[in-house]
């Protein structure tokens, strides 16, 4: 291991074939005009980026902080059909996310989408019986084709075998459903190389500080490059707003009397170190519209989510003492007081949903794309969930297509002609790619199967990148921290190849060093240091 004083030899400077630097990134951006300028690089930034890209436009996106860096890197990091809406009557709606969810999980996405079986518990009691909900499970499973297995309830002690920490005080039965899970932000990463790959010009840590206009009609943006301070511009066809909770924000410097368009709900998380195996993610029913999870994720326990309406600064929205609080006493409802104790929490976070404009309270308010079209022609579109995501970013580029004279109408292929199913980059089956990353190595040299197994599930076939920059200088195959799987080598993979400009986003983002508690003083000193300027 290396010593708390040492970074690897890798020096400061970018790699070969690595991505262009970003005043070379400026330059292009500046001196060209782009059909498309999409401002924000969350959920829906990237899957239009990359779809519009895909369609044959001169595509540029741009974002004010890390690409995902705000609530796209703070969901409960489901790809799921959503349970929950079933008791609403959305019945197609359910459908449709579960055909996502498979094409994501079975087509797109296979080494960053992870089978998830679900337990629900019955408690005396509790807001929903037994055999509602064992009909619930089997009508979802019924509208995946059961391409995952059967809904069914199983008996107390067989769901206890699965999860000691299971609380049985009361418990009647447990309801069993199958759902998926990612990492989100590696999702968001890989879909920010495959828009690049198909042409896009990207660019984060860039703030939007005002508009270009042309005849009264948005045509580009002024910017601010928050790393050095840069200042320049692009010029765009057709300019989208797809920054989430700040889409007013933007909708005011197109026109100072836009109205409000969305309000916006905090869900926090709390992430814990797992005391007992967790075979199964839980699903407790909190009241008649609220649920609760408790989910085995990145070797860890991931706890929430809270849903209350928040007024503040989208950047200072934060998992607060109440917040942690509330997940820890709801969470309590089904999971044993030893594995909630407070002393194996590693990190918390939050994040906000964006929902239509309206009265009544948040949690009862519909999960659905807010979409609008400004006095300048400029877009706004703000809402959505991971699972759907490819199919929100074909939706907008319809609505792009559709709007009045829009100059991307000859430029676009129809989105019909679109391949569906287009992989993300570095698709692969893990298992295969952690075996071969065992058994392809240098005499003498092993990697750890851990590290082997983190990588395979994380980059997919682009874990061989990775290999090689470890065979090239054998002190980046050294873990980060002694407790993580991570290795030097991902530090500089995620510099040169992944847009990491600051310590946070190695470390919260690019791995998982962050969630897991790991992100000492010293681990954030040494990678400064592999970031160099960059830090």
């Amino acid at each position: 291991m290396t010593t708390p004083q040492s970074v690897p030899t890798l020096g400061t400077h970018p790699a070969a074939g690595s991505n262009p630097s970003r005043a070379e990134t400026r330059d292009r951006l500046s001196n060209a005009t782009y059909d498309l300028l999409v401002i924000g690089g969350g959920i829906l930034g990237t899957s239009v980026a990359w779809h519009a890209a895909q369609s044959g436009l001169r595509v540029a996106m741009v974002d004010a902080g890390d690409f995902a860096g705000a609530t796209s890197s703070a969901s409960s990091k489901l790809v799921h059909g959503g349970l929950r809406y079933l008791q609403t009557g959305a019945v197609k709606l359910v459908a449709e996310n579960h055909h996502e969810r498979r094409v994501l999980a079975k087509d797109v996405a296979p080494h960053l989408v992870n089978p998830l079986t679900f337990y629900l518990p019955v408690y005396k009691g509790g807001p929903v019986g037994a055999a509602k909900l064992g009909a619930g499970v089997f009508a979802y499973s019924a509208l995946s084709a059961f391409g995952d297995g059967v809904g069914k309830v199983i008996s107390p002690a067989k769901a206890q075998a699965d999860n000691p920490g299971l609380r049985t005080d009361n418990l009647k039965a447990v309801a069993v459903y199958y759902d998926h899970q990612m990492n989100d932000s590696r999702v968001a990463v890989m879909t920010v190389r495959a828009a690049v790959e198909s042409g896009a010009v990207v660019l984060n840590h860039a703030e939007v500080t005002g508009l270009r206009f042309t005849h009264g009609k948005v045509t580009g943006a002024e910017l601010k490059d928050r790393v050095d301070g840069a200042e320049f511009g692009i010029d765009a066809r057709v300019v989208l707003n797809a920054t989430g909770p700040w889409v007013d924000h933007l909708r005011k410097l197109e026109d100072k009397g836009a109205n409000p368009s969305i309000r916006l709900s905090k869900g926090a998380h709390i992430v814990m170190k797992r005391k007992s195996p967790w075979k199964a993610a839980m699903a407790t029913p909190i009241d008649k519209y609220r649920i609760t999870f408790a989910l085995p994720w990145e070797d860890q326990l991931l706890l929430g989510t809270t849903d209350t309406q928040y007024e503040g600064d989208p950047a200072d929205v934060r998992a607060t003492e109440e917040d942690i609080q509330q997940i820890l006493d709801e969470a309590a409802f089904s999971i044993q007081d030893a594995d909630l104790d407070r002393s194996l929490m590693t990190y918390a976070f939050a994040g906000l949903r964006v929902l239509p404009g309206g009265p009544g309270d948040v949690a009862q308010a519909k999960r659905e794309t807010v979409v609008s079209e400004g006095k300048g022609g400029m877009l706004s579109v703000a809402g959505g969930k991971w699972t759907t995501y490819r199919h929100i970013g074909r939706t907008v580029m319809a609505k792009l297509a559709k709007l009045p004279g829009s100059p991307l109408t000859e430029e676009m292929e129809p989105i019909s002609s679109l391949v569906r199913r287009t992989p993300l980059p570095g698709v692969a089956n893990p298992n295969a790619v952690a075996h071969r990353l065992l058994v392809d190595r240098e005499p003498g040299s092993r990697m750890d199967p851990l590290t082997a197994r983190h990588l395979a599930t994380h980059y997919g076939s682009l874990s061989f990148d990775i290999a090689r920059l470890v065979n090239e200088n054998p002190e980046l195959g050294e873990r980060i921290h002694p407790d993580g799987p991570e290795i030097w080598a991902q530090v500089a993979y995620a510099r040169d190849h992944e847009w990491a400009e600051t310590v946070d986003d190695v470390l919260r983002r690019r791995t998982t060093l962050t969630i897991r508690g790991l992100d000492t003083e010293d681990v954030r000193t040494r990678v400064k240091d592999m970031l160099g300027d960059k830090g």
